[in-house]
């Protein structure tokens, strides 16, 4: 063979093995498009069948009842005054207490400071605790119900369920007689005393920071001590 036929014949086996690895690479790029167009398809088909599935249908169902009727309880629970602290007359006192299953009441003096903390921390609290109510009451102008209940040292938070005072926190003694004890000290204690739930119903975050409140003058009544002269 002369040296041209011969590099004729090379060239031509390179050209033909080059096509043969384009045929092939060519081929596995179709192979892979089609597996995924066919992948695609069957996830399609999949979601179809879930789409269509009766016990998926009805987990969704029962879903979606669920969240109505919490929603529901929870614009009941708005109505009777949850999910904010607020201040009670003596005379709406009894409405107040009874309406609820569980309501914590704080008997206070706008004058004494620790009345003052304790009031930061509840307010912190009843957004987040809705399944009970949170509510204060003058105990000046409340002299009844402060006799009734025994009510001699402020501040004094008593706890109602149905109707029925069962419990109640007078000073920070059990707080640790300190004045910088955080709202979640005080979640904790009203967890253990079962008048607020484990879970918070909004999903709230404690406010264990707040505004610092200054000390203001101590005025003592006859029948009602400040705890801070403890």
């Amino acid at each position: 063979m002369d040296p041209d036929s011969f590099r004729s014949t090379l060239s031509s086996l390179a050209f033909g093995n080059v096509m043969a690895a384009a045929a092939r690479d060519y081929q596995k790029e179709v192979l892979a498009k089609e597996k995924s167009q066919a992948t695609a398809s069957n996830n399609e088909v999949d979601l179809d069948e879930l789409m269509d599935d009766p016990e998926l249908e009805k987990l969704h169902a029962e879903r979606i009842a669920a969240l109505k009727k919490e929603v529901e309880k929870r614009d009941v629970l708005k109505r009777q005054g949850h999910g904010e602290y607020r201040e009670i007359t003596e005379g709406e006192f009894l409405g107040e207490v009874t309406g609820s299953e569980r309501v914590i009441c704080h008997f206070y003096h706008r004058e004494f400071y620790r009345c003052k903390i304790m009031d930061k921390h509840l307010k912190a609290l009843a957004p987040v605790h809705l399944n009970t109510k949170f509510i204060k009451l003058d105990a000046e102008n409340a002299p009844f119900f402060v006799s009734k209940l025994a009510v001699k040292t402020l501040p004094c938070v008593v706890l109602f369920r149905n109707g029925i005072a069962l419990d109640r926190l007078v000073g920070f003694q059990d707080l640790g007689s300190k004045d910088d004890f955080t709202t979640r000290a005080l979640e904790n204690l009203l967890k253990r005393k079962g008048i607020i739930d484990e879970k918070k119903q909004d999903g709230g975050e404690d406010a264990d920071e707040g505004e610092d409140y200054h000390k203001s003058r101590s005025i003592r009544s006859s029948t009602i001590q400040d705890s801070d002269s403890d």
